[in-house]
């Protein structure tokens, strides 16, 4: 109104309607008012019939006393079935004004939250999240997992880890000591959620705080957790695992593909996609760090060590998960140390075995790791146990190999048909042609043709090495004198 009145000395009425932005109706009406629309004395009266007036007191406030989080809509449905043909579906809106203005002056308690403020290098908090939504495939297989996260609350500083597996407290002490030992120093407090929430027994919940308890002892940090069910109180961690699943979808738009050749290669897109992403904290983070506690002199342990004996049949179990092993360590006991990525298994002080590990899960509750080659020198001893083996399937080191066990046991005799299986297991061993053998199979298949295995011996035997003819000239040894006479 000022602004029109401004223009109004110097111009028409319609110019300075068009220079505020106004109709010309909206300027003969500040011209004919006598104060400011603010100066107005307030409105007691209504443009139009309450459509509710009749049902407000009488049934809508009853409904919402009973139940104060029934909805508007729900309110309306409730309304036209009590009374047809009396209110529209233009009445919702009217509706919802009324029942937000009844909860702000007769509602329940809302929870307020209390923004906390985080000094340099007090606090540091501890995370999982699941990532299957990334839609991660490693060789053509769709890639389930979870991300460790640890970040510092007030810089943003984090680091992230790739998890195989659920939320075991191996996985917590690897990621915890690498963000550590990466950032350089120690916070005062690691806040993390319910751990004891993945166990189901009192035992193993009551091993898995103690053990907690001491890692957090070794790096002088002190251990909290927030309340079971109350995630905002990690509000700090739980915000910057939206964004990190946003910036690594983010990355993976630009990469144009979410496929991977292995876990290495997907392990350092994670890690540089978080470098980035700790490239906007550089300022608060160096601030941060000089607050710090410096390290321990080394890192504690972070795994599991379980007992184990391997069975007469090569194999032993840990955590439901099934292993083979080397035949010579048939009827042994070891020590075996569960890693979140691999295990290792110590005979008397001396490591004797380590493969990767598998972890169980509900579409497969007892996964299995059998190494081909373990099995290999006994079924050459005993080529007729192939057929019936409990663990056959597991034995193929390529699909191409179980495809062409399902041709060669359908056309020749079981005896035989073992026998051709093994050697061809033992070819691809010792002439280390498992890849080639495989592509020879597939051919082979597909002109509907058995393996001849003198063949394929003949075709991937060793060959010897060409050496090459060398010319040796050998100097005259007079020139060695005339070096001694230069000395």
């Amino acid at each position: 109104m000022n602004k029109y009145k401004a223009l109004r000395g110097e111009h028409s009425q319609e110019a300075a309607a068009a220079k505020t932005g106004i109709s010309v109706a909206s300027a003969r009406r500040v011209e004919s008012a006598l104060v400011l629309p603010s100066q107005r004395p307030p409105r007691h009266w209504r443009t139009r019939a309450d459509p509710l007036a009749e049902v407000w007191n009488s049934e809508v406030v009853p409904m919402l006393e009973g139940a104060p989080s029934l909805m508007a809509v729900t309110l309306l449905e409730e309304l036209q079935r009590r009374h047809p043909d009396r209110f529209g579906d233009a009445v919702l809106r009217t509706l919802q004004r009324r029942v937000g203005q009844w909860r702000a002056e007769h509602g329940q308690e809302r929870e307020i939250y209390f923004a906390q403020e985080h000094p340099p290098g007090r606090l540091g908090l501890s995370d999982f999240t699941v990532a299957d939504e990334l839609d991660i495939s490693l060789g053509g297989l769709a890639f389930p997992h979870r991300l460790y996260q640890f970040a510092l609350a007030h810089s943003g500083w984090r680091h992230v880890r790739v998890v195989l597996g659920g939320e075991s407290f191996q996985s917590l002490a690897t990621g915890l000591q690498e963000a550590l030992w990466m950032a350089g120093g120690v916070p005062e407090e690691h806040r993390t959620d319910s751990l004891s929430a993945a166990f189901n027994n009192l035992a193993e919940r009551e091993e898995l705080t103690t053990r907690y308890h001491a890692l957090c002892e070794h790096y002088g940090l002190r251990p909290t957790r927030n309340n079971t069910g109350v995630s905002h109180e990690n509000g700090a961690i739980e915000a910057r695992q939206g964004s990190l699943k946003k910036g690594l979808d983010q990355a993976l738009l630009l990469r144009g593909s979410r496929e991977f050749a292995d876990l290495a290669v997907y392990e350092q897109f994670v890690a540089e996609t978080v470098r980035r992403l700790n490239a906007r904290c550089a300022r608060a983070w160096e601030a941060e760090r000089a607050c710090l506690k410096p390290l321990p002199a080394r890192r504690t342990t972070d795994f599991e060590e379980i007992d184990a004996r391997v069975s007469k049949f090569g194999v032993f179990s840990a955590k439901s998960v099934l292993y083979s092993v080397p035949s010579r360590l048939a009827g042994h006991r070891l020590k075996v140390r569960l890693h979140s990525t691999h295990l290792d298994a110590w005979l008397g002080g001396v490591k004797v075995f380590q493969c990767e590990r598998l972890h169980a899960s509900a579409a497969d509750r007892h996964p299995r790791q059998i190494d081909w080659r373990h099995m290999l020198p006994s079924l050459k001893r005993k080529p007729g146990a192939f057929a019936r083996w409990v663990l056959r399937d597991a034995m193929f080191p390529r699909s191409e190999y179980a495809q062409a066990w399902e041709r060669i046991s359908a056309k020749l005799p079981e005896r035989a048909a073992c026998r051709l299986m093994v050697e061809l297991l033992d070819l691809a061993d010792r002439a280390n042609v498992v890849a080639e053998l495989a592509g020879v199979l597939v051919t082979l298949q597909a002109h509907d043709e058995l393996p001849d295995i003198d063949a394929l011996r003949e075709r991937f035997a060793p060959r010897p090495p060409t050496m090459p003819d060398v010319q040796v000239e050998l100097p005259s040894t007079a020139v060695y004198d005339e070096l001694l006479e230069a000395a």
